[in-house]
């Protein structure tokens, strides 16, 4: 395979289609929770996604890491993937999808020191460590800083605390894939692990919870649903391994955390949610942290090209 290349206008544009439509994510799952609830939301998009991948494998090949012992990890990383969705659905009913956006984008703050304890070879370099401490300032101002406790909505700090624990739970899962076997199985392989989990844990929680008998399946609420399991976690992240294979990896992950800035302004565009100061400051700096953590590499071969 080609050596892979930094960054150019293509793959800029690219991206920004991918980061609104991953931003737009959190935006369609509030706009029909009233049809269909969230957590059921995420089971009918994980299971439709986890359908067509397993047809693309089928056609393309790419079971053969079944036979590879990377089931286990695939569990593992399932029930972390179904988790996130989870905590994401229980957020949105708290808190606004802006909120959401921003806090589960955490993650990369939590894969890295995850990955920096079990493997040699990603231990955090300083700059890093400063993203990670401005990340957490950030949350901590995000979270409230500045303002009295009698002025805290308690209601959205339990569901923006739900967004930073799915945040976790992501980082969680990266953490697993780096370093198992799943590290060397093809994507498509992972990601089918992924959605098939989630489809059934996630469809057992909504019928505990009696919220299979609470669909209405409104254009809105099919909507939503087919834009979650087709565009997002079916096309969209097809298209983010094929950009991975052709470009560094450093350099896109900058790129992918223009994802909560679409968030918050599609959720105030669309949603007409608001935007308190602290939030906004708090974001910039959580976003400056992740940007720090993720895009180290690209920032170090940048400076010694001066």
């Amino acid at each position: 395979m080609s050596e892979r290349r930094g960054a150019d206008a293509f793959s800029f544009q690219v991206m920004i289609a991918l980061c609104i439509t991953w931003g737009l994510q959190q935006v369609a799952i509030k706009l029909a929770a009233a049809d269909i609830a969230p957590v059921m939301q995420a089971s009918a998009r994980s299971g439709i996604a986890a359908l067509l991948v397993a047809l693309l494998m089928s056609w393309r090949g790419g079971w053969e890491g079944l036979r590879q012992g990377t089931w286990p990890a695939g569990l593992l990383a399932g029930v972390l993937f179904a988790l996130e969705f989870l905590l994401i659905a229980l957020g949105l009913e708290r808190t606004t999808a802006g909120h959401i956006a921003v806090f589960l984008y955490t993650s990369p703050i939590f894969s890295a020191l995850g990955l920096h304890l079990l493997l040699p070879s990603e231990r955090l370099r300083r700059m890093q460590w400063l993203g990670i401490g401005l990340c957490f300032v950030g949350i901590a101002v995000a979270f409230g800083g500045g303002i009295s406790l009698a002025k805290m909505d308690s209601r959205m700090l339990l569901g923006d605390a739900l967004g930073l624990l799915a945040g976790m739970s992501w980082g969680a899962t990266t953490v697993v894939i780096r370093a198992s076997k799943l590290s060397e199985a093809p994507p498509s392989l992972t990601l089918f692990y992924q959605l098939a989990v989630a489809f059934v844990l996630l469809l057992l929680i909504a019928v505990v919870n009696g919220q299979v008998s609470r669909v209405e399946l409104t254009p809105l609420a099919v909507g939503s649903v087919l834009f979650q399991g087709v565009l997002v976690s079916f096309i969209s992240y097809l298209i983010w391994f094929w950009l991975l294979r052709r470009y560094l990896a450093s350099n896109l992950a900058v790129f992918s955390f223009m994802t909560p800035l679409f968030g918050v302004t599609l959720g105030v565009l669309i949603l007409k949610e608001p935007l308190t100061l602290n939030f906004v400051g708090g974001a910039v700096l959580v976003l400056l942290g992740i940007t720090l953590v993720s895009g180290e590499a690209w920032f170090r071969r940048w400076l010694q090209s001066r």
